[in-house]
C-alpha cells in the first residue's frame, strides 16, 4: 500500500461523514511508523478490510463507525468476517461494559467520557469495538473525545503494534480523565477538611454537606462505571488471544485497578469527612440546646415571679406604696442570680 496518499482529516474536520456512516478509514504499519503517519484507505479497501481476513497484509487498518443511522447499523451488521456476537455487539444500545475473545477475534464494549464542555459535566458514554491482528472496528452513537485523542496520538508517529494497543490507548485516555476528575474531587475534600478543622461558630455547616454530597454522588456514579471493567479484566475466565493479551490483560488491567484504588480511597475519606461533618452537626445542636435549656432555667422563677404577682386576687402586697415594682423587679432578679449560683455549685452550668 502506497505510502504517500494523503492523511485523513482529523476527527474535527470529519463533519461530512459518509452516508454508509463510516467516520473514518486508516491504514497503519507500525515498523514504519517513525516515517509514515496513518493513511487515508479508499472506500474500496475499507470495503475489502470487511470483507478480506488477510488484508491489509502489513499493519493494521481502524474503521470507525457512527450507528446513529439505520443504514450503518446496518452495514454493520451485513460484515461477512464478523460472528453474530461480534455484530450485535456493536450494534446494541446496552450501556454495560463487555469484552469476550472468539478465535482471533475480541470484541466488546468499553466505557468512555462524553464531549460536555465542562469536565464536572462529563457523563459517562460507550464506545464499542470488534477487532482482529490487522483490523479494528470501533462504532458510537454519540462522539467519544478518547477515541479523537487516540487517532491524534497515531497521526504523532505513536502506533501501536496491533488494534489492541490502540484499545489500551483509549482505556488509559478514560483512566486518565477519570483521575483527573478524582484529583478536583480529592481538592473539594481538601477544603472541606480545612473547613471541618477550623470549625467555629460562622461555619456554614449545610454548605459542606452539599460539597461533600457532590463528591460522594460523583465517585458512586464513576465507581459504577469503573468496578465492572475491573471486574471483566480480572475474570479468569475470559479468554484473549495471545496477540491482544498482554495489551489488554496486563497494561489496561493494571490502569483500570489503579484508577479504582484512587477511587475507593477517595470514597473512603469522603465518608470519613462525612461522619466528622455529621458530629460537627450534632455537637453545633446539642450547644444551640444547651444554651436554650439555661436560657429557660434562668427564666423559670422569673416566669413564677410574675405569674404569682400577675394572679387576679385581693390582699396582694405591695399593691400599695411607689416602689412596688421595682421591688417585684428586684426579687426576681435575686431569685435567677440565686438559680444560677446553684447551677454553677453543683457543676451544671
Amino acid at each position: 500500500m502506497p505510502a504517500t496518499r494523503a492523511a485523513i482529516p482529523l476527527p474535527s474536520e470529519v463533519n461530512n461523514a459518509l452516508a454508509d456512516g463510516l467516520v473514518w478509514a486508516i491504514h497503519c504499519q507500525p515498523e514504519n511508523a517513525s516515517e509514515n503517519t496513518p493513511v487515508k484507505l479508499s472506500a474500496e479497501e475499507a470495503t475489502r478490510c470487511l470483507e478480506d481476513l488477510s488484508f491489509p497484509a502489513e499493519g493494521w487498518a481502524w474503521l470507525h463507525f457512527d450507528i446513529v443511522h439505520t443504514r450503518s447499523r446496518a452495514q454493520v451488521e451485513a460484515i461477512p468476517t464478523l460472528t453474530d456476537d461480534a455484530k450485535q455487539t456493536l450494534t446494541s444500545t446496552d450501556v454495560g461494559p463487555r469484552l469476550e475473545g472468539d478465535d482471533d477475534l475480541v470484541y466488546g464494549a468499553l466505557p468512555a467520557f462524553d464531549d460536555a464542555a465542562s469536565d464536572d459535566d462529563r457523563d459517562v458514554c460507550v464506545w464499542r469495538f470488534a477487532m482482529r491482528p490487522n483490523l479494528l472496528i470501533t462504532t458510537r452513537r454519540h462522539p467519544v473525545p478518547a477515541l479523537g485523542v487516540v487517532y491524534r496520538e497515531l497521526h504523532r508517529k505513536k502506533m501501536p503494534d496491533n488494534p489492541a494497543g490502540l484499545v489500551d490507548m483509549a482505556l488509559l485516555e478514560f483512566a486518565d480523565t477519570a483521575r483527573r476528575t478524582l484529583s478536583r474531587l480529592d481538592d473539594q475534600l481538601d477544603r472541606a477538611e480545612d473547613v471541618l478543622l477550623l470549625l467555629d461558630r460562622d461555619t456554614d455547616l449545610g454548605r459542606m454537606g452539599g460539597m461533600l454530597g457532590q463528591v460522594r454522588r460523583r465517585s458512586t456514579e464513576l465507581r459504577r462505571v469503573i468496578s465492572p471493567v475491573n471486574r471483566i479484566l480480572h475474570d479468569e475466565e475470559l479468554e484473549i488471544p495471545e496477540w491482544a493479551e498482554d495489551d489488554l490483560k496486563d497494561r489496561s488491567e493494571r490502569q483500570i485497578h489503579g484508577a479504582l484504588d484512587d477511587l475507593l480511597a477517595l470514597q473512603d475519606r469522603a465518608r470519613s469527612l462525612q461522619d466528622e461533618l455529621t458530629s460537627g452537626q450534632a455537637e453545633e445542636t446539642n450547644r444551640r440546646l444547651y444554651i436554650v435549656s439555661v436560657g429557660t432555667t434562668l427564666m423559670l422563677p422569673a416566669t413564677f415571679v410574675t405569674g404569682f404577682f400577675g394572679m387576679n386576687t385581693a390582699g396582694m402586697f405591695l399593691t400599695s406604696g411607689e416602689w412596688g415594682t421595682v421591688i417585684a423587679g428586684g426579687l426576681c432578679f435575686l431569685i435567677m442570680l440565686g438559680t444560677w449560683l446553684v447551677l454553677k455549685v453543683t457543676r451544671l452550668l
